[in-house]
């Protein structure tokens, strides 16, 4: 029988009495998660406070960590997403249970789509009520609603297991092809108390959680041998190559190679947009004409046709492919040299073998592809340069480009329709990493939590381009940017509505749909948490004011005022917004 002195051992657990406990170090769970999480090099953690997990961010906070606090789960979540893309270590967000953890949950999904490590803590209802069903607060089975979007999904019960479910977090975010993690920790877990020495015992350090992955020789022989057979070879960047970090095997390779490039959105940088082989302004040339494509860290998925129909062309395609997931090949097409590793290795075998033997594309290839830059290059230029008042999408982002090309190690964030879809093909990219935006999705409200991971992470400045839509997802977090002075500049492109602001009601009763309030002024928003708020009129403006803000580091909103006809249904990708040939009789 147990005496007062002696310790009772329950589910790997140690209880005891006071006497005891006065003369015995102990640790809990609160102190475990948070020493699992810096003994793996975990400085920041994004997300909101709340039951049950308020204690734990300021316990991480006094212990050294940087914890941002938003005012939604899924900007806080989206701001670890992109932590995770630019430092290749999981970025952490932590909600509370039930509704927050849901809204984190979709910054879940998407960092999961679009291969960006991140782990989603979230604090749960205990276990025995949730199984029952007897309503317990903000009951809600977490661990089975997370795992069909995201790589894995894991549930912690005793203190003493805590450094191996973060440890299994860790790993399975960064190994392989990089994705979210779901880690579900009960309340009563936080309050678990065990012995000190036993506790640090229990940690994990993860030891080489993405180890290299060399791809096979013979794969590597055949990919050689039918980029030697090309006529009209291109390279497609996708962001998993920026991703990587392989900047200066790539950029050697593709030098070597002399095979023209084209760069996906976030992959912009990698090779600077205005190098002699970026075919990035004669895009739909390249892709139609090209007969061997080499694909790195890009998927042939909705953003390239699925490697098939009109935007090909009928020029027979050859696909060579690298990516470290095996299931990824043949996807929608046949390809033809798999070349399966990360991407570092596998371009570096590849390399390699561009010996003597080896022969840059025919000049013919190079001439068309040169010809067709130049010329689209040259028929964007006079709407770039238009001082019109007001402003069109054209004109604003002439004003933007210049200020990028004036700062190029600045990081742009990007999302709209239009605002997202010109600024692709309009803003030069100088440096790896330095675009970010909306990626496999698509989605919409990604702004913010961007804007302030990547500052966090990288303290450089940070111009985020919005749509007046897209900014209303996430505009709240103006106040966390103001609240951590970060150095981010907002550049609102308002035309007053989605696409357009000149939709109207038919009924007369209501405004259009698409339609928002005219003439808002977002900047005033800003001034209201202490920021700086500038209202513009004309790209000179714009371009003036966006260096001053830029310059000064200073948290701050350009209410930018477009043309409310200016802007296309849908963007670019109206072709995927079905329409109504159906006419309703009266």
């Amino acid at each position: 029988m147990a005496t007062a002195e002696k310790t009772k051992i329950e589910d790997n657990v140690v209880h005891i009495d006071a006497a005891a406990e006065a003369e015995r170090d102990l640790t809990d769970g609160f102190h475990l998660v948070i020493d699992a999480l810096k003994l793996n090099g975990i400085k920041t953690i994004y997300g909101v406070p709340g039951i049950p997990i308020t204690d734990l961010g300021r316990m991480a906070q006094a212990e050294g960590i940087r914890v941002i606090s938003f005012r939604h789960e899924q900007n806080a979540g989206n701001a670890a997403a992109i932590a995770g893309f630019l430092t290749k270590s999981p970025g952490v967000c932590l909600t509370v249970s039930a509704p927050g953890f849901l809204n984190g949950l979709t910054a879940l999904a998407n960092a999961t789509t679009n291969c960006f490590p991140m782990i989603l803590i979230s604090g749960s209802s205990e276990r025995e009520i949730v199984d029952l069903q007897q309503g317990d607060y903000e009951e809600m089975d977490q661990l089975a609603i997370a795992k069909p979007l995201c790589k894995a999904a894991f549930r912690v019960l005793h203190a003493a297991d805590i450094g191996i479910g973060v440890a299994r977090a860790i790993r399975a975010a960064v190994s392989g092809r990089p994705g979210g993690v779901y880690l579900d920790l009960p309340a009563k877990l936080f309050g678990q108390v065990m012995d000190a020495e036993a506790g640090a015992k229990s940690l994990v350090k993860v030891i080489d959680p993405a180890p290299a992955q060399i791809p096979a020789p013979a794969a590597v022989d055949r990919a050689i041998e039918l980029l030697k057979g090309a006529e009209r070879p291109l390279i497609i960047l996708g962001k998993g190559a920026a991703y990587a970090q392989a900047d200066a095997e790539i950029r050697a390779f593709v030098e070597k190679s002399g095979i023209p490039f084209l760069p996906m959105s976030m992959a912009k940088g990698l090779l600077e947009d205005t190098h002699p082989q970026s075919a990035g302004a004669a895009r739909s040339t390249a892709l139609k004409e090209s007969d061997v494509v080499l694909l790195v860290g890009a998927r042939l998925n909705w953003l390239l046709s699925h490697g098939k129909g009109k935007t090909w062309g009928d020029a027979p395609k050859k696909f060579i492919q690298v990516d470290i997931e095996p299931k990824e090949m043949d996807s929608n097409v046949e390809i033809a040299a798999p070349l399966v590793g990360d991407i570092g290795s596998v371009i570096s075998a590849l390399s390699d073998r561009l010996d003597g033997s080896w022969k840059a594309p025919p000049t013919q290839w190079i001439e068309n592809i040169r010809t067709k830059k130049e010329a689209n290059i040259a028929k964007m230029a006079p709407k770039l340069l238009k001082n019109s008042v007001p402003m069109d999408f054209h004109s604003a982002l002439g004003a933007l480009k210049t200020v990028i090309k004036e700062r190029p190690d600045a990081i742009l964030v990007n999302e709209g329709a239009n605002t997202l879809d010109l600024a692709r093909g309009i803003i030069d990219m100088y440096q790896p990493r330095k675009r970010l935006d909306v990626g496999t999705w698509g989605v919409m409200g990604i702004g913010m939590g961007f804007a302030v991971g990547a500052a966090v992470e990288t303290g450089k400045p940070v111009l985020a381009v919005e749509g007046d839509s897209a900014f209303g997802f996430s505009g709240m977090e103006v106040e966390t940017i103001c609240r951590y002075n970060l150095p981010v500049t907002i550049v609102i492109f308002n035309n007053n509505g989605i696409y357009r602001g000149t939709d109207t009601d038919p009924t007369g009763r209501d405004p259009g749909t698409t339609v928002f309030v005219p003439g808002s002024r977002y900047d005033k928003m800003m001034e209201a948490f202490g920021g700086v708020g500038v209202n513009v009129t004309s790209p000179d403006e714009l371009y003036r004011a966006v260096s001053a803000a830029m310059d000064s580091g200073k948290p701050t909103l350009i209410n930018a005022e477009i043309d409310p006809a200016a802007g296309s249904e849908s963007g670019n990708i109206g072709s995927l917004n079905p329409q109504s040939v159906v006419k309703k009789k009266k």
